[in-house]
């Protein structure tokens, strides 16, 4: 009886866990990492920029939040590859998403503004 007992507790067990989903993550990291690991790499900026803007739609379109660091990234693909006009967009992006970069991005927009390498 007790062998029994056993055995529809573990049966129980199995399949409330087998139901159980895994939480939600705060961030989507899609395409950001590899894109940090090729750009260590000295990769193209510029397939860089399409894998990460391409890695941004599906985030967003998924209504989920991109993990601190991907605008400022972005910002800096932009820079190599000489779009400057989108290097602020990125690193204001980056500094409302988290304030707690905004010391960094206001260093980096001050060296854009006055025209020297980021």
């Amino acid at each position: 009886m007790k062998k029994a007992g056993g055995m529809l507790a573990l049966a129980a067990c199995v399949a409330l866990t087998g139901c159980a989903t895994a939480p939600k993550t705060l961030y989507q990291w899609d395409g950001y990492q590899p894109q940090v690991y090729l750009y260590l790499k000295g990769e193209s900026p510029e397939q860089q920029i399409a894998e990460m803007e391409k890695a941004l739609a599906l985030i967003s379109a998924k209504g989920n939040s991109v993990p601190p660091g991907f605008h400022a990234h972005l910002g800096m693909l932009y820079s190599i590859a000489g779009k400057s006009d989108q290097v602020a967009t990125q690193f204001e992006d980056e500094k409302k998403l988290f304030p707690e970069s905004g010391a960094y991005m206001d260093f980096l927009l001050g060296k854009l503004k006055k025209g020297e390498k980021l």
